[in-house]
């Protein structure tokens, strides 16, 4: 069944056009998760400990993939919607090549300061030496990691979510492969993991690029680049939100290691790269239904078809809650076999482990409505708003948290510091959906 952005959206077509984006990004997710399983049980917990500490610094400067994917697919979307397909594929071109010379950028920043970055961030000795090996490695494929995020969303406006699905597919065994040949087989230890890693990343990438490089039946094609300083900075201010977004986890998640050391040493660590993969796991399914619809409702908003945009907004709200209350109860129900998965063979580690995620994951209840509300004013072509919500909800609030819980608290109150802040965050995510009802007929 062929379906077209212009379409009207049952549930069933709607699910059907979101389920590639939805897997690409649990795909996505998993084979980090692979990462974290190989080094966890064929390295050892210094190396674990090293890959979730180096991890948030890295993906600070993958954020401009999600920003100029996001909100470029929003306003290529709409320049679409709008009937301007040769004026949306020039924006398209000039944003490929502009990530991709943001990324070279990025990756000679992280290669050369990445040591002292490490040492601020806490590492030292063997697992300070262990962070910059991952690190730089990651780094030299970070030109192919930004375009890898950003084709994700393009490939939905060009209506190709399969050939996003097979390339996330293809990325995500060659990891694997990769993972289990270089340190199960070669024992190569860190080395292979960011070696898989990077090699799966430059494959997401180079697949989609050769595809939009040659003429296609897709609604978009790479062309001769043009300079459109206008159109970058709107899609820049579209997008900001989900740049915000990534600048800020990665930014809290460092604050959460500086506070795990004090409190908990190395296990507090390993402890919360679990928590992150699974968090991560869980919410790429928020995340890929936010990539998956977001171009339905940027084309549909430049056509002017409320009525559509209304039938839109009401059938994500119940996917979205519906999906929220399943992933609390299989992320609670199951914390203590999905810890095991990682550190099966320390029983303290474990039953820490075990805990955190428990209450960690109550955050799931709230957190899908969060982002798709930031999602949703982003494919509205509103970066301000989109930020703002971001904003709020992963720097403002979590900092706040973080900060303090854990004085009352203690080690729970570390874990327990994002429950509160997306509780937060939905409280102004309600007031901002009924303040802008009448500006973009919604509701």
């Amino acid at each position: 069944m062929e379906i077209r952005l212009s379409d009207h959206f049952t549930y069933r077509k709607l699910l059907r056009f979101t389920f590639p984006s939805i897997v690409m990004m649990v795909i996505t997710s998993i084979y980090g998760v692979v990462d974290g399983f190989f080094v966890s049980n064929f390295v050892g917990p210094n190396a674990f400990a090293a890959l979730n500490l180096i991890t948030p610094f890295v993906m600070i400067f993958s954020s401009v993939g999600f920003m100029l994917g996001t909100g470029g697919s929003a306003l290529v979307a709409k320049t679409l919607g709008e009937g301007e397909a040769k004026k949306a594929n020039a924006i398209f071109t000039m944003l490929v090549f502009v990530l991709f010379g943001l990324g070279v950028i990025g990756a000679g920043f992280g290669i050369v300061f990445i040591r002292p970055i490490a040492s601020f961030l806490g590492a030292e000795g063997v697992i300070l030496e262990l962070s910059i090996i991952y690190g730089r490695i990651l780094f030299l494929a970070l030109p192919f990691f930004v375009l890898q995020l950003a084709f994700e969303s393009f490939l939905m406006v060009a209506e190709l979510p399969d050939l996003g699905l097979k390339v996330a597919i293809a990325a995500g065994l060659t990891n694997v492969f990769l993972d289990y040949l270089l340190m199960g087989v070669l024992d190569w230890g860190i080395h292979g993991a960011a070696i898989a890693t990077a090699s799966s990343q430059t494959l997401g990438a180079l697949i989609p690029l050769f595809y939009f490089l040659k003429k296609n039946k897709s609604r978009l094609q790479i062309t001769r680049p043009s300079w459109d300083g206008a159109s970058l900075l709107k899609a820049s201010a579209n997008g900001s939100s989900e740049m915000l977004t990534t600048l800020s986890l990665s930014s809290v998640n460092m604050l959460y290691n500086i506070q795990l050391i004090k409190l908990a040493g190395p296990n507090g660590i390993a402890a919360y790269g679990i928590i992150m993969y699974m968090s991560f796991l869980f919410m790429s399914v928020f995340i890929g239904y936010s990539i998956g619809s977001a171009p339905i409702i940027s084309f549909h908003y430049g056509a002017r078809n409320y009525k559509e945009l209304k039938n839109l907004f009401r059938k994500s709200v119940v996917l979205i809650i519906g999906a929220s209350f399943l992933m609390l109860g299989i992320s609670t129900g199951f914390a203590t076999p999905l810890a095991r998965i990682f550190v099966g063979y320390d029983a303290e580690l474990l039953a820490l482990s075990s805990r955190a995620l428990r209450l960690y994951s109550i955050s799931f209840l709230f957190s899908g409505i969060n982002l798709f509300a930031s999602a949703f004013f982003t494919a509205l072509n509103n970066g301000f708003i989109s930020a703002g919500l971001s904003f709020l909800r992963t720097l403002v609030f979590q900092v706040i948290m973080i900060l303090f819980l854990p004085r009352i608290f203690g080690l729970d109150g570390v874990w327990f510091s994002v429950v509160l802040a997306e509780i937060l965050a939905l409280v102004v995510t309600i007031l901002t959906f009924i303040r802008n009802k009448n500006r973009y007929q919604y509701l």
